[in-house]
């Protein structure tokens, strides 16, 4: 009877842990994803949204189309749902609409388009510029902004391949001002992703492994600034009069921070997305602005990831005058390759997805989705902000004070990567820094983590698989990455 005893607990307690570990929260809790029936042999490689004045959700294909989706936030979006209302345009990336024009940014050019006499499809067509080169090079994509808050569109351009500019300002970040005329504004880009701006109106890119980025990574857009890759070099002659003469080229070889405190021109990754941990193909950049509406993350913006069929969060501030920041992950599952993202004011998320020419972990050829909060609240890292001596975190829930005081909880190692002319790099230069003592705040959401050995130029990755929330629940995502460049010198 003994032995038979000791034989059921052995079955037993495994089934136990599994049955716990299916009752754990998990993402569509609080974030489940609605798929959209997309009309049948209609090939739609959602690239980009844009949320018309009439409620219609415009969504691109980046086989030339335009679709409009009636009725796009309700339970159910069927094929009837969408209408094409343009077509025969060239892989259109970014769209935004004012004063009824539909503006859209594709390879050659941003043009405009507009439905004249409202039979549900545009007739209207208009260049508004194109001053960039192209040429029949695969890789030469560009992507747009929303409107600024001066009527610009800030337009990232793709290399020509990789490493070099064969036609006029590939490589460079460029505005196209209301009159619709051209302003090169910086050089240094490779291969954009996607553009979007925080709520404070600054803008950045997510530019993409290869040479002189060694992961996938998050860049602020500053005037004149230059982004990291010298491919484009040679259209400062024609640059010259808006942003000054060509800076410094770059040491192959060197580290990130070493080169920017040699090249004034240069601004740093504002994030870098650790390789094969957080994604390898960052894409889609959207700001929170729904005001609460989507959970309590307003005001933070989300990343796709393409290979990954992934959105991720990131908690940034600015240090020094420089954005640098956590990225986290946040919802996974995409039905095909995450690229086009658009935010809505009222609290929805559309994804749209694309795997074409790049494969993804979500196995359709493409994709439009949406996402919606729940009304939960998921107990969560919110925010994670750099101190003299340390980190603060903030929770989205209570947390529990002994877990979360608990050195045994937490676990930090550093590393950064090679800025080099080659493709990509590994993590190196690692270390692991020592937390020293972590002090809950008076909040009740809030910690301390005071740490020894802060790395300048190093993603901070930090591990909270011990911190449970004051339900004794654990963390939905116990993992952040937080891009040091620069020290906190204040309180």
């Amino acid at each position: 009877m003994r032995n038979l005893f000791f034989l059921l607990l052995i079955v037993v307690a495994p089934v136990a842990a599994v049955a716990d570990e299916a009752a754990l929260p998990k993402e569509s809790d609080y974030y489940p994803i609605t798929r959209f029936e997309i009309p049948e042999g209609v090939v739609l490689e959602a690239s980009c949204f844009q949320m018309m004045p009439d409620g219609k959700m415009a969504v691109a294909s980046r086989r030339g189309e335009i679709w409009m989706i009636s009725d796009p936030f309700s339970q159910n979006v069927t094929a009837k749902n969408f209408t094409r209302w343009a077509h025969g345009l060239h892989e259109v990336l970014s769209m935004t609409e004012k004063d009824g024009w539909l503006y859209i940014t594709q390879r050659p050019d941003i043009s405009r388009l507009r439905d004249t006499d409202g039979d549900g499809m545009a007739d209207e067509f208009e260049v508004v510029n194109g001053d960039w080169g192209i040429s029949a090079d695969y890789h030469e994509y560009a992507f747009g902004s929303k409107f600024d808050k001066d009527d610009n569109i800030w337009v990232v351009l793709c290399l020509t391949g990789s490493f070099s500019s064969k036609v006029k300002f590939r490589g460079w970040c460029v505005r196209v001002n209301a009159d619709g005329s051209m302003v090169p504004t910086c050089s240094g880009v490779r291969s954009p992703g996607g553009i979007g701006a925080n709520h404070l109106g600054d803008v950045f890119y997510t530019d993409n492994q290869g040479p002189w980025n060694g992961t996938c990574e998050l860049k602020h857009l500053v005037p004149g600034k230059f982004m990291g890759h010298p491919g484009g070099f040679a259209w400062y002659k024609d640059a010259e009069p808006f942003i000054g003469s060509k800076p410094t080229e770059p040491e192959s070889g060197s580290r990130i921070m070493t080169e920017a405190k040699k090249i004034p021109e240069y601004e740093p990754p504002s994030i870098h997305f650790p390789y094969n941990k957080m994604g390898k193909s960052a894409a889609g950049v959207a700001c929170d602005l729904s005001d609460g509406k989507f959970g309590p993350f307003a005001n933070q913006l989300f990343v796709t990831d393409q290979s990954f069929s992934t959105v991720m969060r990131c908690s940034m501030e600015k240090v020094q005058g420089h954005w640098q920041g956590a990225c986290l992950p946040f919802l996974e599952g995409f039905g095909s390759g995450s690229l086009g993202l658009e935010m809505t004011d009222n609290g929805g998320m559309f994804v749209g997805g694309t795997n074409r020419g790049w494969g993804s972990r979500g196995r359709k050829p493409f994709a439009v989705e949406r996402v919606d909060w729940t009304g939960k609240v998921p107990f969560e890292i919110h925010e994670m902000k750099l101190k003299p001596d340390g980190f603060e975190l903030t929770f989205t829930k209570d947390v529990d004070a002994t877990t979360v005081t608990d050195l045994a909880s937490w676990k930090m190692t550093t590393y950064t990567y090679i800025y080099q002319s080659s493709y990509g790099s590994p993590e190196v230069d690692h270390t692991e820094p020592t937390i020293t003592k972590a002090v809950a705040g008076e909040d009740g959401r809030s910690v301390r983590l005071y740490v020894d050995g802060l790395q300048e130029g190093h993603v901070h990755e930090l591990h909270a698989d011990g911190v449970k929330s004051s339900e004794g629940l654990p963390l939905l995502h116990p993992e952040a990455y937080y891009t040091l460049n620069y020290f906190q010198t204040e309180e």
